[in-house]
């Protein structure tokens, strides 16, 4: 599913982006600029998107490995993603990734700023756990 935002289009876990290493992905939740959605051809967008998103969640299920979650947030961000969140509701921590940056690891936050890359944009994850 695809949803139109003012500066952006969401994505739900529907949709599988082929990544500029050639992977494809499809994380939880998903959001990209317009400059790069309206980039695309009509025909890029119907198949899997030639582009990595801006922002990606990851929602660990019981089933879920760590490890392996941890690594496509590194592909993610590697591939030019801006900002990643992987929510573990199961040790209730949310591990942020950024760019250049050390893996920001939360604690049992209360919620999580999407700024500045979403402006005004806050994910109350206490619903989650």
């Amino acid at each position: 599913m695809v949803e139109k935002h003012p500066n952006g289009v969401a994505f739900d876990s529907s949709t599988v982006f082929k990544l500029p290493s050639g992977a494809k992905r499809s994380p939880d939740l998903a959001w990209a600029k317009n400059e790069k959605w309206n980039a695309l051809s009509a025909e890029e967008k119907k198949k899997f998107p030639p582009l990595c998103p801006d922002f990606v969640v990851e929602l660990r299920s019981p089933s879920d490995s760590l490890m392996n979650l941890q690594n496509k947030m590194k592909e993610y961000i590697e591939n030019g993603a801006s900002l990643g969140w992987l929510i573990d509701p199961l040790e209730k921590k949310v591990y942020v990734y950024r760019p250049d940056a050390e893996i920001e690891v939360l604690d049992n936050p209360k919620q999580v700023s999407g700024e500045p890359l979403l402006k005004g944009f806050a994910l109350n994850v206490k619903k989650l756990w």
